[in-house]
């Protein structure tokens, strides 16, 4: 088998365990299951991934690494002015659980049922909280000395963004039979939210 195949392989996997662990959680996935879903031995899933744990934590790290990443290559842009950046920050982790939608009520479950969980999940998080806190940080700090916006901690600031993003993906299912024609076209809905949050979020550091 060629490195392609292999890598081939290994992401039909990922993709299998993805789908298992988001639908059916972490107690609930099997890798027999798995297997099945790519399309591989189990044999073989055991030489790809050793342990359902392996391939939880590469989901994790993978989907962590996206985020980060996306979030990165807007916020880390020196080109652009600090709100653009920040306003560029929003919408890139609001795209990403735009396609990831399961996966926050999957973390919520799991670190509520598992303690064993928060902590993989804990390291990953605190790894991309600090990169932006380093790199934002002192440039909030300049820009609010400099009158240009008003001081916030980023720490705050992500908070705000997270809690934001992730509540419509979250409670989407109720919200839809309850709301109705306001939910009813979903990619209008999310747009619509989705500029709603970088306005609000924003508002809090503009200079008014």
């Amino acid at each position: 088998m060629t490195n392609s195949e292999k890598q081939s392989k290994e992401q039909q996997i990922l993709a299998a365990a993805e789908h298992e662990f988001l639908t059916k959680g972490y107690d609930g996935a099997r890798t027999t299951s798995i297997a099945h879903s790519a399309g591989v031995t189990h044999a073989m899933l055991h030489y790809y991934f050793r342990t359902k744990e392996q391939l939880f934590e590469r989901i994790v790290d993978e989907k962590f690494a996206t985020v980060s990443n996306a979030m990165f290559a807007i916020l880390g842009d020196p080109s652009l002015p600090l709100i653009e950046r920040l306003k560029g920050g929003i919408e890139a982790h609001f795209d990403f659980i735009a396609s990831n939608p399961m996966l926050p009520r999957f973390i919520i479950n799991e670190i509520i049922s598992r303690q064993e969980r928060y902590e993989v999940l804990y390291k990953r998080a605190r790894i991309v909280v600090n990169n932006i806190y380093n790199s934002l940080q002192s440039e909030i700090d300049q820009a609010a000395r400099r009158n240009e916006i008003e001081w916030i901690d980023i720490r705050m600031l992500l908070i705000s963004i997270m809690s934001m993003n992730i509540f419509p993906f979250v409670v989407y299912p109720l919200m839809e039979p309850i709301m109705g024609e306001l939910v009813s076209d979903r990619e209008r809905f999310l747009q619509e939210r989705k500029a709603e949050h970088v306005e609000t979020i924003l508002r809090r550091i503009k200079k008014q």
